[in-house]
């Protein structure tokens, strides 16, 4: 008896484990209440944009604790050196490389303000400087416009509903009268509520206290354009100007074929907007640079080679191939022994201190077959790419790009002022490399070297014509000196120009093949398509991406939270 009923309470012990598990699993996940949100939106006078957002977050019992908050960016023209964020008052840290979401964006890192399970917080977000959230309004060229969706979070983490505020400050000096709401989202009231904030800007708010923290509710207005420069509204682009071309093509021929108008009107704009989209994503595919080193940081990121330097401008990768090349056969690791095809004599012991690119590079030069060679190009291009990215993180990429150009200018400047033969070789050995990244090389190489040039002492390991046929090399030739360049013999100065754009077309043709499918396939890696607009992330408690959709206005959406 007393065993039947020890069977009882242990079925009904594991059926009631088997019964809880379930809701303890569940409620380790993420899971949380958005009491309060309050998003204020400030149209500067500078035409920028600034966001404030405020959220009140009750985290539920023995759910995960809210560790970080996902901030999503209308996209990557907002400064993030301006972004501050805080927890109950105290200051917390923002990190891109930590965010999560859809698109651009940071993560606000909660740390030691981390929000656990049963416990409420406010988390407070300051973006002070977004770019080009401007358009001008379609019904009156005289208002810009600008259109806000707020955040939201995936259902399967929210729980209640959320006191949703939206609050539009607009520029300074506008007076009640003049700005335009659009058109408010279902649950708000049809007409905002007209103020003044404390710096005496008009100001338009939307409250819905039953509000859903995992829709996005979108809101525009427009006030006129003489409040902003008028370089702070984007009003044309590459597919704007498209379509009016189409349009004026069509208004042409309406005349004569009236009847078809309808007909060629939309086939016209179907052509245009698959060239369109074509041309775009050609684009897209050579650069593989990923967008978010632009929005990284401030200051010049130092110390970078040649060929770091020209991965950071995006210089066509075949040109940056070829400095590689040049860096090695400098430092004697290599020689040229045939252009067609195109081989390398490898030293036997290759040189100290070299790049893990260059060593990727001698690699992929040690398979016969062409396919593996260039495989292994690829990847050594794509940690090329990576590793280029790493080192800009906290550094701006505008004031780096231009520190580099002036090294360029500046190299080219010491070779083009040498006086004689000898000088203008060895400044240009110095140099080749930096003077490379210029975009314009081959005509300013032929406008420098008119005369006779005296030769690099290391030019016969990458000229077979010139020295007869290839050399070995030597890890253990020192640099010569200046003085022993007057031995040298010499080149016509076109010649020499002429024989490294050369080299760098031999090597796209012999090597790498075409040089768009070969970049295409590093940007697929480094810097993939952004997924569709309208998508959300689902995983780990965040939300995320912008989807808008509002004819001649600017959408700024954020998306982030776990």
């Amino acid at each position: 008896m007393k065993s039947k009923k020890l069977q009882i309470i242990i079925f009904l012990v594991l059926a009631l484990a088997l019964a809880v598990a379930p809701a303890v699993s569940a409620q380790s996940d993420y899971y949380f209440a958005v009491e309060r949100e309050t998003i204020n939106v400030y149209w500067n006078a500078d035409g920028t944009m600034s966001l404030d957002y405020v959220w009140d977050f009750a985290n539920q019992a023995g759910a995960h604790l809210i560790d970080f908050v996902d901030v999503g960016m209308p996209s990557a023209n907002f400064n993030m050196s301006t972004v501050q964020a805080d927890v109950n008052g105290t200051p917390v840290d923002v990190s891109v490389s930590d965010y999560q979401g859809n698109g651009s964006g940071f993560a606000v890192v909660m740390g030691s303000q981390a929000i656990p399970g049963n416990a409420r917080g406010r988390v407070h977000v300051f973006v002070g400087e977004i770019t080009q959230a401007l358009r001008p309004d379609t019904q009156d060229d005289q208002y810009a416009s600008g259109v806000f969706g707020t955040t939201w979070f995936g259902s399967q983490y929210v729980t209640g509903t959320t006191d949703v505020t939206m609050i539009f400050h607009f520029p300074p000096g506008m007076s009640g009268a003049e700005p335009r709401w659009h058109t408010a989202p279902s649950g708000f009231p049809s007409e905002p509520q007209i103020g003044t904030d404390a710096e005496g800007r008009v100001t338009y708010t939307w409250r819905n206290e039953t509000g859903m923290a995992d829709t996005q509710y979108k809101f525009g207005a427009s006030f006129p354009a003489s409040y902003v420069p008028e370089s702070a509204i984007v009003r044309t682009n590459i597919f704007t100007s498209l379509i009016a071309g189409i349009i004026a093509l069509i208004a042409g021929i309406v005349s004569v074929a009236a009847s078809f108008l309808p007909c060629l009107l939309f086939l016209a704009f179907i052509i245009g907007a698959v060239a369109f989209a074509s041309s775009r994503e050609n684009r897209r595919k050579l650069q593989y640079m990923t967008p978010k080193i632009s929005i990284e940081g401030h200051g010049v990121k130092r110390g970078l080679t040649a060929v770091e330097a020209a991965t950071l401008m995006q210089t066509p990768l075949d040109k940056v191939m070829t400095m590689i090349l040049f860096g090695l056969i400098k430092k004697s690791a290599v020689a040229v022994a045939s252009r067609e095809p195109f081989t390398l004599t490898i030293a036997e012991s290759a040189p100290e201190g070299l790049h893990e690119y260059e060593t990727g590079f001698i690699d992929a030069f040690r398979k016969d077959k062409k396919a593996e060679r260039q495989e292994l190009l690829r990847n050594m291009t794509i940690k090329l790419v990576k590793s280029v990215s790493e080192k800009m993180k906290g550094f701006s990429l505008n004031e780096t790009v231009a520190f580099y150009k002036s090294i360029t200018d500046k190299a080219w400047s010491q070779v083009e002022q040498a006086q004689t033969p000898e000088l203008k070789g060895q400044l240009y050995d110095q140099n080749l490399e930096w003077t490379m990244l210029d975009n314009e090389y081959d005509d300013r190489a032929r406008r420098t070297f008119t005369g006779p040039v005296i030769v690099p002492t290391w030019w016969n390991r990458y000229d077979p014509l010139y020295s007869g046929g290839g050399r070995s090399v030597s890890t253990s030739a020192p640099a010569p000196s200046s003085g022993s360049r007057s031995s040298s013999p010499a080149l016509p100065g076109a010649d020499l120009a002429a024989s490294v754009v050369t080299g760098v077309q031999s090597f796209a043709s012999n090597v790498i093949g075409n040089v768009a499918d070969f970049t295409s396939k590093v940007t697929n890696v480094t810097n993939p398509p952004p997924p569709p607009s309208s998508s959300r992330s689902s995983g780990g408690g965040r939300s995320g991406g912008c989807a808008c959709a509002c004819a001649g206005c600017a959408c700024a959406c954020a998306g982030g939270g776990r």
